[in-house]
């Protein structure tokens, strides 16, 4: 069936209103929620010319943004001075888009359930201000079937218009990885998908003018959700596998990096290491999986035991610390214990899911009171969450427990040597979580270990 049959039989609407949307091509976007995936969205799109509307529910992030601030560092400045963007917290200021794209958290609850409620308001909040021939895509990680089951009836109950006919449907899974100026939005491949030939032709040329990688267009909106959520799962499965290595050669006295050092000489053997999972992506994305497949009647196993692994791994490193102080007749209780980074990971300022306090909270249990510094890291932000106060770094000294659990550049820079200073006397334990200085020569009367 040709193409124009199809939408003159099927999408009455095309044919009534194809001429505007054809002529006037895409020139408006309006990006919804401006974190770590959204600026840099709205950034690049701006810069290639099209008007962006940049939309947050947050009017703090919306002035900061306005004076030229990003607090997430997700942009370098100059290039979000240089980005002409309209940023507002107005829903009226929506209306002229013609795409809108959709790029709010998608957390889990206390139990470890899918979390929508971002996801819904911003579908109500797109709803209440959409016309027709609108494209509405989603980049927030969701299980499948989310887009297409639960977004589209939202849009659908508050605006009035019906999917399909009035405005068409896509979804395009965020690859932003914060903190890494080599992997950006513009040198990551982009998927691409729609729930009509047409919405995905406008969406592969819509992205395709900013990714200069290119773009896979999937061929349905599932495959593309299920790509997505697959990419962080596997990855927290294979990292479980290096946390339970970790600990079955913790027990045989054997050092991992230097089993991983010597497995790595393979040219097959994927390079993993043991650490801390968490975030917003690869502590939380697991869930969505796991919720969606138990309403098909299958409990993932691996998938659950990958999950239960690296989030146990906060509890084994405080619980091995206390081992360590104790073999090392440090006082407990009234021990010196200094624990450097509190983010998710390096050199990101971002504190969602970071395992970190399950550290801090578990050596509490031992009457130990800690403290934490980290130079990216909010102290509003930090007591609010997990009730943490951050420490100056010319605090952090006379220590007798060095641990290093995120391994921030100003940390890794500084050599073995400094982290040695900071302990009471040049003597004490430093637990080096992700293994940076482990084949450094460690100083006589300090004790060190390391996943």
């Amino acid at each position: 069936m040709r193409d124009d049959i199809y939408y003159i039989e099927i999408y009455p609407w095309w044919q009534m209103n194809k001429n505007r949307c054809q002529k006037s091509g895409i020139k408006t976007l309006a990006i919804i929620g401006l974190g770590y995936v959204g600026l840099p969205l709205a950034v690049a799109f701006a810069k290639k010319g099209y008007t962006v509307i940049a939309f947050d529910i947050n009017q703090n992030r919306i002035e900061s943004l306005q004076a030229g601030i990003d607090q997430t560092n997700s942009v370098p400045t100059q290039e979000l001075n240089q980005a002409s963007l309209t940023y507002t917290s107005s829903e009226a200021d929506l209306h002229p888009a013609e795409i809108f794209i959709v790029a709010v958290p998608t957390p889990v609850d206390d139990a470890h359930s899918p979390d929508l409620t971002p996801l819904i308001a911003a579908s109500e909040i797109i709803g209440r201000n959409m016309r027709v021939c609108s494209i509405v895509c989603y980049e927030s990680t969701v299980y499948p079937g989310v887009t297409e089951e639960i977004c589209a009836p939202a849009l659908e109950r508050v605006s009035g218009f019906t999917c399909g006919k009035d405005f068409t449907l896509g979804y395009s899974p965020e690859r932003i990885n914060p903190g890494d100026t080599v992997h950006r939005f513009e040198t990551i491949v982009k998927i691409v998908s729609g729930q009509d030939q047409r919405t995905c032709e406008a969406l592969e040329t819509l992205y395709g003018s900013v990714v200069d990688a290119g773009v896979f267009v999937a061929p349905s909106i599932r495959v593309a959700e299920a790509a997505k959520i697959i990419e962080n799962t596997q990855r927290d499965t294979n990292i479980a596998l290096m946390n339970e290595f970790a600990m079955i050669f913790e027990r045989l006295n054997i050092c991992t990096s230097d089993v991983l050092e010597a497995a790595g000489t393979k040219w097959n053997f994927l390079q993993f290491r043991p650490g801390l999972v968490g975030g917003h992506c690869i502590g939380v994305d697991p869930y969505y999986l796991i919720h969606k497949s138990e309403t098909t009647g299958y409990s993932p196993k691996l998938i659950r035991a990958s999950r239960q692994i690296n989030d146990a791994m906060g509890t084994f490193i405080a619980q091995k610390t206390v081992k360590l102080m104790a073999q090392m007749s440090i006082p407990i209780p009234s021990a010196r214990v200094g624990i450097f980074g509190l983010t998710f990971k390096e050199d990101v300022s971002d504190i969602r899911n970071t395992r970190v306090p399950t550290i801090f909270h578990e050596l509490q249990e031992y009457q130990i009171t800690p403290l934490v510094a980290d130079p990216h890291g909010d102290s509003g932000i930090a007591f609010r969450e997990y009730g943490i106060s951050l420490t100056s770094d010319e605090d952090m000294n006379n220590l007798d427990v060095v641990i290093l659990t995120v391994p921030h550049s100003v940390y890794c820079n500084q050599g073995i040597g400094e982290w040695v200073k900071r302990l009471r006397d040049g003597k004490g334990l430093i637990v080096d979580v992700k293994g940076i200085f482990v084949w450094e020569r460690i100083e006589d009367g300090v004790g060190y270990w390391s996943l």
